[in-house]
């Protein structure tokens, strides 16, 4: 791939898969918007591997907490999650929808990537979204949510294997929907989130091994992909995390539906590349 186009791709992958606007949109529609042809295999693991560095980073502290107070240990200063002493159950609970639909459904959600599609998914969540900020009362922590949460949220997660839909959108929304604060809402679907990119990245790694291995002369695209998805997604994640303690989803549901009916809008006056 030409240099731009993975610096490009890297940032896009950094900047989306943790804001509720839709990753897996942005990612397809690029190379349909700019003319550039499928970035491969070997760069998706890349970025793949640089989101999961930046969440499972991020949140290294919070993961060390919650599984040694699963175990029994007292162990942690996070005052929430120790009122929690089970959330690594719940966590794992709420993970199996995602890895059912995974598991049923990814070969053919790859097909699904279409702008018709894609569009009307970051309109219809952006809708929900909207919704979701309406009737929330928003303020249950993290130190009160049940198993019953994580199994709703979990369920939401499942769904984001449609393209245009937005692990991130639909467990916030999600989460609003059970009356968690708007950090608390992040926090979690940025905790729930990790097994799901981990699950995703070492399916990658499996079919690349299938393929062959990597490709010869794509290990600096890897490494800068890697690099800078991880960097962009970290401060993403610090920024949404903060943001939300002041401000509500209604920049986000804005950018979703105008992004949304501007891709409707070309998708039935454009055809994509070949």
């Amino acid at each position: 791939m030409p240099l731009l186009q993975v610096v490009v791709l890297a940032i896009v992958q950094g900047l989306t898969e943790f804001l509720p606007i839709s990753s897996s949109a942005h990612l397809a529609l690029a190379p349909w918007l700019l003319g550039w042809t499928d970035q491969g295999l070997t760069f998706d693991i890349a970025l793949h591997l640089g989101t999961l560095l930046a969440v499972a980073g991020y949140f290294l502290r919070d993961w060390a907490q919650v599984v040694a107070q699963a175990f029994g240990l007292n162990w942690g200063a996070d005052a929430q999650l120790r009122r929690n002493r089970a959330l690594l159950w719940h966590l794992a609970a709420g993970s199996v929808p995602v890895g059912v639909a995974g598991f049923l459904l990814k070969d053919a959600a790859e097909s699904w990537r279409n702008p018709l599609l894609i569009g009307g998914m970051l309109v219809g969540v952006g809708v929900l979204m909207a919704v979701a900020e309406k009737v929330t009362r928003a303020r249950r922590r993290m130190g009160e949510v049940t198993l019953a949460d994580a199994l709703w949220i979990g369920l939401a997660q499942a769904i984001a294997i449609i393209p245009g839909t937005s692990r991130s959108g639909i467990t916030i929304t999600a989460a609003l929907f059970r009356h968690l604060d708007r950090p608390t809402a992040a926090r979690f679907s940025f905790l729930l989130s990790t097994p799901a990119i981990a699950g995703a990245a070492a399916k990658a790694f499996y079919d690349l091994h299938k393929a062959g291995g990597i490709e010869p002369g794509t290990g600096l695209a890897f490494v800068l992909g890697i690099t800078l998805s991880a960097a962009t997604g970290w401060l993403v994640i610090a920024f949404l995390l903060r943001f939300l303690e002041r401000h509500t989803l209604r920049l986000f549901i804005s950018y979703r539906i105008i992004f949304g009916i501007i891709i409707l809008a070309l998708a039935f006056f454009r055809r994509p590349a070949e």
